[in-house]
């Protein structure tokens, strides 16, 4: 297969950084009412607007996995994720520094009951994987 000569650390990686986020999207899409609940738990957004991103979030994070997988719309797909990552990290520290006790919701159940330090650690492993694929991506 071409597309894992030379160049198959950067598949794996594409491959399993798109499953998370498809995964992680497609948990949150079957209930956003609950994941609306969790955006509302960082007290930064209004609920109104919490509640269009739940709607709206998973989705562009299913399509973004799928542009990492498919490697259509490949640099757009890691630009939005890279992003998100970095928006989701200042506000999850700014939930901490506030004093807030509040889990992500980003795995659904099985992250509920996650420490802060665990979220953290693996965000940032995403940031870093999803940094690292900026850097050698073609373009």
């Amino acid at each position: 297969m071409v597309f894992f000569r030379g160049n198959t650390a950067w598949r794996i990686i594409d491959l399993i950084i798109g499953g998370v986020f498809i995964y992680a999207g497609a948990i949150k899409a079957l209930d956003p009412i609950r994941f609306a609940g969790d955006i509302d738990n960082y007290k930064i957004l209004p609920w109104a607007i919490g509640v269009r991103l739940a709607f709206y979030l998973p989705w562009l994070e299913i399509f973004c996995g799928l542009a990492l997988i498919a490697r259509r719309l490949y640099l757009g797909g890691l630009s939005i994720l890279t992003a998100l990552v970095s928006i989701f990290i200042v506000a999850t520290v700014a939930a901490k520094v506030r004093g807030l006790d509040i889990t992500c919701g980003c795995f659904g159940h099985a992250s509920k009951n996650w420490s802060f330090s665990t979220h953290l650690a693996l965000d940032l492993v995403l940031l870093g994987a999803l940094l690292f694929l900026v850097r050698k991506s073609p373009g």
